[in-house]
């Protein structure tokens, strides 16, 4: 090589291990030794001599953080490891019963030592490294498939581009949490607004779309950090016994950890970090939701092993929802499929649990009345879980208030909320419901609110599952008077559909296509559409498998219905009314003249299906059907679907988030199963549709 380019490579490789070494005093240990001055001379030289010499850039090299050419697309990336997900709870008596599990499960008395460290509201993500250098950085996605974020990745600061040291692992692959701080989201929403640019709503959502972001100079620009809460797969070299050594270690290659991490020897000490967590919460420059407790010990981790979708040996100590005060300016009633009337509140924008929230619902006016609000009240609200919005109770206004909306400067009028006596969309008269809580609009399906979610309903899916017809479209069907009723989706031609505004010939042809294909469809398929009041999936799928044939559901009287399993008094009185009533019955009538055609369902003896006599409890968050959809699969193979486990359980289907049930099984000795079996089952089984 010649001397001139030795000389430049040294220089380089010197620049680079300066830059990286003031970038971590700055970035993760908050101590500048140089001025910015300084550090912008180090850089630009880098710069210099990167552009001069090309071939000598390196994939480690701090330039790469400035972003690079946007991609057209994301790679998928598999993950050699699955990155699960944690079962949660939500008080400290749960957490009490979490480590009484282990303590039995590991058939000891000794202490159990935890580590903790606060739960960030961020965008979980993969760190893989080759010989100490980044090579790939990828998102969770479903645990076991992510996308490939490399270029985002190496914009963070936080992140190192090539580990300290030289004693890690040939491959090392770490996991850990990109986050926003709160302090630089609320530079970045300034900026932006100064710019008269869209700001963002959350420092959470800010990240991950950060993280998607295609053009990773964009990303750059952003205040983005990091800290690992764990490893994956290690190759090539050994890692500490305890979970804690491992922080300690990564954090001597560079790596950002939580300073708050603990170790806790006993679970009243766990118990006393998350209430000091919860405490510090407001004043951490970063969004926090919970607490993760694991069991520090890796030989603990694998005797303990897995549940069927998460760790047992970790936990996540989810905190209260946040409250905030806010004003109730107005409320509104909606019209659902049913023609159940519900009230919704329309707030003073508020931002509580990460989100801006100006609606909230309250379910029925029972609970208006529960609440003895009026409009024009102040009311605390609630996220509940941290995803609904819910009015909790009645307060007074917050000294000090100030209005996110700015539209504070006027007085709303306090006033009753009284119930309508007519539906607010078609003015039919509103009806109580039976048990005197509901209320109902009687205009059936001559109520376009309740046309349009019968139609969404009718096309969905999991119903006839007609490609095309979403919401949107059912809306300007409805609105430009082509559909009346359900019939009439069948009706439809080409000359009218290409018409429609965003429409076109294709797509009209496509939607078409999938209206004829809907035709030919499974007997509980075609009751489940119908909209049965309080027939669902599993419902429909238990008459079809017990008449067989339309003909026969339909002549069903209220006896013979209740006879069959988990279909009670009530639901066997709307399944014989609804087909009593001579406008369903035109309503089939026309449907089967324009050519669906529900198909007769195979009526095996129920002691030859494959899971007769047995008893199963779906428990858990399924990723591919929900737990309805599930049920009625499996009581397609004969099985009794229980609610609770109990000694007579034959099996539990357990997807994340199991809780109690999981806890339940696994102490009586109970086969569990995790979705993947459960799919595998069903194959297995090829019961009909």
């Amino acid at each position: 090589m010649p001397a001139q380019d030795k000389a430049v490579q040294e220089e380089l490789a010197s620049l680079r291990q300066a830059i990286e070494h003031h970038n971590r005093l700055y970035h993760q240990l908050d101590t500048p030794r140089i001025t910015d001055q300084e550090y912008d001379r180090l850089f630009q030289r880098l710069l210099e001599l990167e552009a001069a010499y090309p071939d000598f850039v390196t994939d480690d090299s701090p330039s790469r953080r400035v972003g690079s050419a946007p991609l057209s697309d994301f790679r998928q990336v598999r993950h050699a490891l699955p990155m699960l997900s944690l079962d949660k709870v939500n008080n400290e008596e749960d957490l009490d019963r979490f480590d009484q599990r282990l303590v039995k499960r590991l058939g000891n008395t000794s202490t159990i030592v935890y580590s903790c460290e606060p739960k960030i509201d961020g965008i979980a993500v993969s760190l893989l490294y080759e010989n100490g250098i980044l090579v790939r950085g990828a998102t969770r996605g479903d645990g076991t498939t992510g996308e490939d974020i490399t270029h985002n990745v190496r914009t963070v600061q936080d992140i190192p581009l090539r580990l300290h040291g030289s004693d890690y692992p040939g491959t090392l692959e770490v996991r850990g949490e990109i986050f926003m701080t709160k302090s630089g989201f609320a530079a970045m929403n300034r900026e932006a607004l100064g710019k008269g640019e869209r700001i963002f709503v959350n420092p959470r959502n800010a990240a991950a779309g950060m993280m998607r972001q295609k053009n990773s100079r964009v990303t750059a620009t952003r205040p983005l950090t990091m800290f690992c809460y764990g490893t994956g797969l290690v190759e090539g070299g050994n890692l500490p016994d305890a979970l804690d050594d491992i922080y300690t270690q990564l954090e001597k290659w560079g790596l950002p950890v939580n300073p708050l991490r603990l170790a806790a020897t006993g679970i009243e000490a766990a118990c006393g970090y998350c209430r000091k967590i919860l405490g510090q919460r407001d004043s951490l420059d970063y969004e926090i939701d919970g607490v993760v407790l694991k069991v520090n010990g890796l030989k603990l981790q694998q005797q303990l092993g897995m549940n069927a979708r998460t760790p047992r040996w970790a936990v996540a100590f989810k905190f209260p929802a946040e409250e905030v005060a806010t004003q109730l300016r107005d409320v509104e009633f909606q019209v659902g499929r049913t023609g159940t009337i519900t009230p919704v509140a329309r707030l003073e924008p508020v931002f509580v649990g990460g989100v801006t929230v100006s609606n909230a619902t309250l379910h029925n006016m029972d609970e208006v009345r529960r609440l003895g609000i009026c409009i024009g009240d102040w009311v605390i609200i609630r996220r509940a879980g941290d995803v609904i919005p819910k009015i909790v109770q009645l307060t007074s206004k917050p000294s000090g208030y100030e209005s996110t909306s700015g539209v504070t400067g006027h007085e709303v009028q306090k006033k009753a909320i009284e119930a309508p006596e007519h539906c607010p969309v078609c003015g039919s008269p509103v009806v109580q419901d039976e048990g005197g809580v509901l209320l109902r609009c009687s205009g059936g399906l001559i109520c376009r609110a309740q046309l349009e979610q019968s139609l969404i309903h009718f096309a969905s899916r999991t119903a006839m599952d007609i490609e095309g017809l979403g919401n949107k479209l059912v809306e300007q069907l409805v609105r430009e008077g082509l559909v009346g009723s359900i019939a009439d989706i069948y009706r439809l031609d080409l000359d009218r559909l290409q018409n429609l505004e965003r429409m076109g010939r294709k797509s009209a042809q496509n939607l078409l296509d999938g209206i004829e294909r809907s035709k030919s469809v499974s007997l509980a398929r075609f009751l489940y559409a119908l909209g049965i009041r309080e027939v669902g999936e599993a419902t429909a799928l238990s008459l079809a498998n017990h008449f067989g044939t339309l003909d026969k559901v339909q002549q069903a009287s209220v006896e013979v219905l209740e006879s069959i399993p988990d279909i009670g008094p009530v639901v066997a009185g709307r399944i014989a009314g609804f087909f009593s009533q001579p406008a369903h019955q035109n309503l089939i009538r026309e449907l089967l003249d324009a050519g669906v055609c529900p198909r007769e369902q195979l009526l095996p003896a129920n002691d030859k299906l494959p899971l007769a006599g047995q008893t199963w409890v779906v428990t858990g968050t399924l990723e591919s059907m929900d737990r309805n959809a599930a049920k009625a699969r499996l009581q397609a193979l004969g099985a009794k679907v229980a609610s609770s486990v109990s000694a007579k359980t034959t099996c539990v289907v357990a997807g994340p988030g199991a809780g109690s049930k999981l806890a339940t099984a696994e102490n009586l000795g109970i086969n569990v199963i995790d979705e993947a079996e459960f799919l595998s089952l069903l194959e297995s089984s090829a019961e009909p549709d």
